[in-house]
């Protein structure tokens, strides 16, 4: 019988954790005392916005990603709230706009100056007033501008449309009420056809995200699920929570039929619950226990046995809470492939941590690195409602390969891209300029490539004005500026391919909302 190793080929196999220094941490923030079962934090490029504890009412703090170090206790808060805050999103199309929920029975949608906050906060852009119970849950579509899902104690999912004109918005465009107690967590898949919910009542459904209609239902008598993810568009959900025993369970689901879990494991016996963040990019998946200091991560498989431990990260300080960072916020050239803000309550510490991969090269990964959703959404709410389905809108992480929204036209809440969407000639405008882009960048490439072909370079000079080598150390010499020339323009070409990509994509972005149109 012939002799196979026991381990997997992966090149995530020796990911690990870095956790940030003292002065690159947060210290010195009065983090919540809510027992809610949430991740008390959001971040996104610029801003980390963490939910504290506030006398007569709710509050969270917004900072600046790079203010590192010992926080202001007098730091101005965003405290419109008058109960406690138990839930805080960032709007992943705008790094300006922030979703908060509250125990008042309302969600409030505020807008950030784009220098911080400088003075507190009270009054919102948006009130949400639907809900007859308190609200423990508020969730963005993944491409739908402006659309907004919250989750009550009242049993009940609301939708909500925020491109409507009134400041304080008292009817949800949709409301879901197939509950029979408390939503625990709500997923979406990629282009948020699709909405996974984990309920109190022990069940798991799956549901159509537009009508609310329930497609799918489980109902294990062996697991109690706590938290679900839609794993990407691998057509299999993922939930984390007890078994019969009160043991911390993890179990794998076909999303096509949810009668019996395809794989279900018991973990430990501790009390925490399991936090899962997945990242279909890599399709690892990060299992963090509130309460404990490690965090297990896995790789996912469309095969079985589907979910293969890779290692774990330990650590003497336990997590309250946790926020992630979104992949165009990553620092590409350490090789980092996902970024979490541990929320320690005992050391009133938000602590941020890199899981990186170990490259030698400090060249850009692309293996490790593929297209991604970007900050430009792919929908309007109108669109959406209509009842389109669209995927995200894709970038490259390539530095200087995707050209990001200017700070002026993302401060406002209203997208200039909807407006763009909506009226058909300043489409066309923006689809022509896009052509004439790509034309100029291939016609560049192509002259670069006749130039290079035409005149042989070497250093940068003309060959035959350069003066022979006399001796091996000049050879040598000039052998490793060649090698750097063809590493230049060897980069130069990749960066002209990614533009072209991206601009492809964008023309067929216009076009497919044109049509739609």
């Amino acid at each position: 019988m012939t002799w196979r190793p026991q381990y997997r080929s992966s090149k995530f196999r020796h990911v690990f954790g870095k956790a940030a220094t003292k002065e690159n941490c947060y210290d010195g923030v009065p983090i919540t005392r809510s027992v809610q079962d949430n991740h008390f934090c959001a971040v996104n490029p610029r801003f980390v916005a963490v939910i504290t504890e506030c006398a007569g009412g709710g509050a969270f703090l917004v900072l600046s990603v790079h203010h590192t170090g010992k926080v202001d206790p007098h730091h101005p808060r965003v405290s419109g709230h008058r109960g406690n805050v138990l839930d805080v999103k960032w709007n992943p199309f705008n790094d300006y706009c922030i979703a908060s929920c509250s125990e008042d029975t309302t969600v409030k949608v505020w807008e950030i100056p784009p220098h911080g906050v400088l003075k507190n906060l009270t009054v919102p852009w948006k009130e949400l007033q639907g809900h007859s119970r308190r609200v423990g849950l508020v969730e963005w579509h993944p491409t739908a501008n402006n659309i907004l899902f919250s989750a009550a104690y009242d049993y009940q999912v609301m939708i909500w449309n925020l491109d409507s004109p009134e400041q304080v918005i008292k009817n949800p465009v949709r409301t879901i009420k197939h509950h029979t107690d408390v939503v625990l967590s709500m997923s979406f898949n990629t282009d948020g056809s699709l909405l996974a919910t984990s309920c109190r009542d022990r069940k798991v459904r799956l549901m159509d995200a537009r009508s609310g209609n329930v497609l799918q239902e489980t109902n294990s008598k062996t697991h109690k699920a706590s938290k679900v993810l839609i794993l990407g568009n691998m057509k299999m959900l993922f939930t984390s929570g007890t078994s019969r025993y009160n043991d911390r369970q993890i179990a794998l689901w076909d999303q096509d039929d949810l009668s019996a879990p395809l794989l279900q494991e018991n973990l430990d016996g501790s009390s925490g619950v399991l936090f899962p963040f997945y990242d279909p990019d890599t399709h690892m998946l990060y299992l963090a226990g509130k309460g404990d200091g490690n965090i297990r991560y896995y790789e996912i498989s469309s095969e079985k046995p589907y979910i293969h431990f890779l290692t774990e990260y330990r650590s003497q300080s336990p997590q309250k809470g946790m926020g992630v960072m979104p992949k165009r916020g990553l620092d590409v050239s350490s090789c980092e492939v996902f970024r979490f803000y541990k929320v320690v309550t005992i050391k009133s510490l938000i602590e941020p941590l890199s899981m990186i991969v170990p490259r030698r090269s400090e060249s850009y990964q692309e293996d490790i690195y593929p297209m991604t959703a970007s900050n430009r959404p792919a929908l309007t709410a109108g669109e959406w409602l209509a009842g389109v389905n669209k995927g995200p809108v894709l970038m490259s992480l390539k530095p200087g390969s995707e050209l990001m929204e200017p700070a002026s036209e993302m401060k406002g809440l209203a997208n200039s891209l909807d407006t763009r969407r909506s009226h058909s000639r300043p489409g066309l405008l923006q689809l022509s300029y896009i052509q004439d882009q790509l034309e100029a960048t291939k016609e560049a490439g192509d002259r670069a490539e006749d130039d290079r072909t035409r005149t042989p370079v070497s250093n940068g000079e003309d060959l035959p004005l350069c003066s022979p080598p006399m001796t091996e150390n000049e050879l040598r010499m000039k052998f490793m500026k060649q090698q750097e020339e063809i590493r230049r323009l060897k980069e130069l070409l990749n960066q002209r391919d990614v533009r072209v990509k991206q601009l492809e994509l964008e023309i067929k972005n216009i076009k497919n909302s044109q049509m739609q149109s």
